[in-house]
């Protein structure tokens, strides 16, 4: 059962096959209802020598001949009822005028009598604007027709000569149109059809069958006609049988709308997303849209092949339609979501929540529009009431005199949220020493008082703290370091002695070398670790002086020559031919240059090349070091300016970790910005001053 509910395919052939049924049980039923209308249709019989067409086109002719008589016994009556001369020509003249609802007189010399010819048919819906006749009153001899003509006798001879003609004279009919001659005629029992309708007339009229060919009120009926003429009949039971495969398609489809397989509950698409009224309004739009283009292509002339591809194309398209509307709104109505989809529903909740908004505002006191909607609207409804009283002077006045006090009381609140604004700019250029007088403020303003004073006494504890914290690891480090380098150097001092002594065993001599070098390290890290906490700290004394940059680069390289030469590193130098002057703290400069060639001696991939390149750059003095690493740099460029941290992660190479981090403030103390750039195995280092 779960399966059948989710299934896309079994949906699919269900809204493939209800149009197909439904066209079946129709089919069905309009042939049950032709057959009982017309009989068996198995001959050749044409649909204008049907008993229904005989009776409509007696029909027409008959209400023809009923308005004439209509309106002459009304006009007869308007007369007689008139008793003096005045009136009786008042009468006369509308006679004359207007005799007929439906008919102009024209004039025809070939006819002794007036001649009427009909320019409005009320008929429409019927075959008489199809149908040629001439109606004669014997009485009078008056002539009424729809044939324009300069000889009436000749157009009666005509009209009796056609092919499809039917004429009546005193009581006797003559026609070639079986369906409504003398003796068909008898069995119409209904005095409707009765040529009763005819006494003291005389009526000659004919129907083009071609024009029966084409789109008119007749074409309907005959397309339906030979569409079921001469075929075997439909059998029965195909109304049952498709009607209820109909309400079980549709039971299923109401069923398994909505659900997808392998999701849980109703699944809504893009279309139930679309507000309810707007979809049914187009829906109903297009669905009438292509009633009106069927009605119309039956009024226009089209070829009935033609006319039959237009029907198919609207059905499906209005069943389409019609199909997405009930789907959506089943999909909705399960989803429990069809009043939320309504636009309207939309709308209310809209103004709903507006109108909720609006008091809360008014009503919350800790709410920062609260104060502010109560003065606007206080201020407009005022104005409105002061506007009023216009009419005196003393009115004028106080609506003045209320936009000022208005006024003054902006200025004031104002004034206040200026202080709360000094006193956050304070904070944001790092000054936490601020103070607000909550009691001058209320509402909103003394909440926000409030939470500012609390802001900054926060921020100046932490200040405190900070500070006390980072003096505090300053005097820890260098009371551990003086502790250990008393003790590191009576080993330092005994190890040199015992490097002196002459001793016999090998294996000594190298433990005496593991400890000399040892010691070392612990000294160098010792004297690093003291350096960066002086340089954090900034309790470092400079001596800024002119310095020649290029000059003091080369010193360097000349100090790590052997260390390069060892690892077999090649220096490619791009210095300026002039020298380069900065202005900086030479022992300190030295030693930020010397960290930089310490880390590429001790990380660079030997056999490698190092590039060092130094030039000005829009007042500024740049020197870049670029080198490949050993190790895979599996680190970013700010992890490696961290304290004790190594690029390749592990503590195998001499180093503490400390040397670009020093490099790094040491260059900042002296106006200086050092930068780190890491590209896979390419390390790079950027140092910027200002030239002078």
């Amino acid at each position: 059962m779960q399966n059948a509910k989710e299934s896309i395919l079994l949906k699919f052939l269900c809204y493939i096959f209800i149009p197909i049924m439904i066209f079946i049980l129709a089919i069905s039923i309009i042939d049950v209802s032709i057959t009982s209308q017309y009989g068996e249709m198995e001959g050749p019989e044409e649909y204008i020598e049907t008993e229904e067409f005989g009776r409509e086109y007696l029909l027409t002719l008959i209400y023809n001949v009923r308005d004439i008589r209509r309106d002459k016994n009304r006009m007869q009556m308007d007369i007689e009822s008139e008793s003096t001369s005045e009136t009786y020509e008042i009468a006369s003249e509308i006679t004359e005028e207007t005799p007929y609802d439906n008919y102009n007189e024209i004039e025809d010399e070939s006819y002794e009598y007036p001649v009427y010819y009909e320019v409005i048919n009320y008929n429409n819906t019927r075959i008489s604007q199809y149908i040629n006749y001439i109606i004669i009153d014997k009485e009078n001899g008056d002539m009424f027709t729809n044939i324009r003509s300069n000889n009436y006798p000749e157009e009666i001879n005509k009209l009796k000569s056609e092919k499809k003609n039917w004429s009546y004279q005193d009581g006797n009919i003559t026609t070639n149109i079986n369906s409504i001659n003398q003796e068909s005629t008898k069995y119409m029992t209904s005095s409707t059809y009765s040529t009763d309708n005819f006494e003291g007339y005389e009526v000659y009229s004919n129907i083009d069958p071609n024009t029966l060919n084409y789109s008119n009120s007749l074409y309907v009926q005959q397309t339906v006609y030979n569409m079921f003429k001469g075929h075997e009949n439909l059998p029965t039971y195909l109304i049952p049988l498709s009607a209820i495969s109909i309400i079980i398609m549709i039971v299923y489809l109401i069923w398994a709308t909505g659900h997808e397989k392998g999701k849980e509950g109703i699944q809504l698409n893009s279309i139930d997303k679309i507000s309810y009224e707007i979809i049914s309004i187009v829906i109903m739009f297009v669905i009438g849209m292509m009633m009106s283009f069927a009605i119309a292509s039956v009024e226009s002339q089209i070829p009935q092949r033609i006319l039959m591809s237009v029907f198919l194309l609207c059905y499906l398209i209005g069943y389409a339609c019609l199909a997405v509307w009930v789907s959506t709104t089943i999909r909705r109505l399960k989803a429990k979501q069809f009043i939320r989809s309504f636009l309207t529903y939309k709308i209310c909740r809209w103004i709903k929540i507006t109108i909720e908004k609006i008091f809360r505002k008014v009503t919350d006191k800790e709410n920062a529009n609260r104060k502010i909607t109560i003065m606007y609207w206080g201020f407009v409804a005022i104005s409105i009431i002061l506007a009023c009283t216009m009419w005196s002077g003393i009115g004028l006045l106080v609506l003045i005199a209320f936009w000022i006090w208005t006024y003054y009381k902006l200025l004031q609140y104002n004034k206040k949220v200026q202080k709360i604004n000094e006193a956050l700019r304070n904070i944001y250029e790092g000054n936490p020493n601020v103070k607000l007088n909550e009691e001058e403020l209320e509402g909103t303003l003394k909440i926000m008082a409030k939470y500012i004073n609390d802001i900054a006494g926060g921020f100046t504890n932490a200040i405190e703290q900070s500070l006390k914290s980072e003096r505090l690891k300053t005097e820890l480090i260098t009371n551990v370091s003086h502790d250990i380098k008393t003790p590191l150097t009576s080993i330092i001092n005994y190890v040199d002695l015992l490097k002196k002594e002459e001793i016999n065993n090998a294996q000594i001599e190298q433990y005496i070398a593991v400890l000399d070098k040892k010691s070392q390290r612990l000294k160098k890290l010792i004297e690093d670790l003291v350096e960066a906490s002086k340089v954090s700290s900034g309790n470092v004394k400079l001596n800024m002086e002119v310095i020649n940059l290029k000059e003091l680069l080369n010193q360097t390289i000349g100090e790590f020559e052997d260390k390069l030469d060892k690892k077999n590193l090649k220096i490619e130098m791009d210095l300026p031919n002039e020298n380069v002057l900065i202005k900086a703290d030479n022992r300190y400069l030295y030693r930020v240059i010397e960290n930089v060639f310490s880390n590429i001696s001790k990380y660079a991939l030997e056999g490698s090349r190092v590039y060092i390149k130094l030039e000005k750059q829009k007042e500024e003095v740049y020197l870049e070091f670029k080198n490949i690493s050993k190790d895979k740099l599996n680190i970013s460029a700010e992890e490696l300016m961290q304290r004790f941290v190594r690029g390749d992660k592990s503590r195998y190479t001499e180093g503490s970790g400390l040397g670009l981090s020093i490099a790094e403030s040491l260059t900042e103390l002296q106006g200086g910005k050092f930068k780190i750039d890491i590209d896979g195995d390419l390390f790079k280092v950027e140092i910027k001053w200002k030239e002078i």
